[in-house]
């Protein structure tokens, strides 16, 4: 394809991320779990959660359209595709999932897309290489964070803990594969910038 016809896609799926339009091509992994019983302070805690991984989602959409839109090999701009595509799969579950719990996707999601978009084009245009780093470093922020959820979800919320954890698994895939194409090592300040940054997403996310 040439730039326009990745621009025009590019503009597509951001047009479906920000709606919430989307689908995804493997199965929920909470489908078929029973639903639990959660008290409302509960229930509105599971969705904050649930809100603020759903935020995550968007944010790799836009990160991964940039990076692959500006990527130089064909082979990395292949690797953010399936990567971008299995992150489509978390952005249907957890909207699937705030559904479920009553509540609502974050109501700052084209902000977020269009801020992540922007630092994307920033990684893919520092090279291949730093674009990669940038990846392997932003996966290994969110298996944290990922983590840090399954430790704070109501322990009966298993639907939500299904998700979770399938989520947890493919960002540990989509490290391991941007490292093993041969990611840069991202400067401590860099990623210490990232931390704060996900900070302040993850802190107006759970409740906006």
């Amino acid at each position: 394809m040439d730039k326009l016809d990745q621009f025009i896609i590019g503009l597509d799926s951001a047009l479906r991320t920000v709606t919430g339009i989307t689908a995804a091509g493997r199965l929920n992994p909470a489908r078929g779990v029973a639903e639990s019983e959660l008290d409302i302070t509960e229930r509105r805690h599971s969705a904050g959660l649930m809100r603020v991984n759903h935020v995550g989602e968007v944010c790799a959409q836009a990160l991964y359209s940039s990076q692959g839109l500006f990527a130089k090999t064909h082979g990395v701009r292949r690797q953010l595709e399936k990567s971008k595509q299995e992150e489509e799969d978390h952005l249907a579950w957890t909207a699937e999932r705030l559904r479920e719990l009553d509540s609502r996707p974050s109501l700052l999601n084209p902000l977020w897309y269009a801020g992540a978009f922007a630092i994307g084009l920033v990684a893919a245009r520092l090279g291949d290489a730093q674009s990669l780093g940038f990846v392997v470093e932003t996966e290994r922020q969110v298996e944290a964070h990922l983590n840090s959820h399954l430790e704070r979800l109501p322990p009966q919320d298993a639907k939500s803990r299904a998700i979770v954890e399938q989520m947890r698994q493919d960002e540990v895939e989509h490290g391991a594969a941007a490292d093993a194409l041969g990611a840069a090592a991202l400067p401590a300040p860099v990623r210490g910038l990232m931390q704060g940054m996900a900070k302040v997403m993850t802190s107006s996310a759970y409740y906006v």
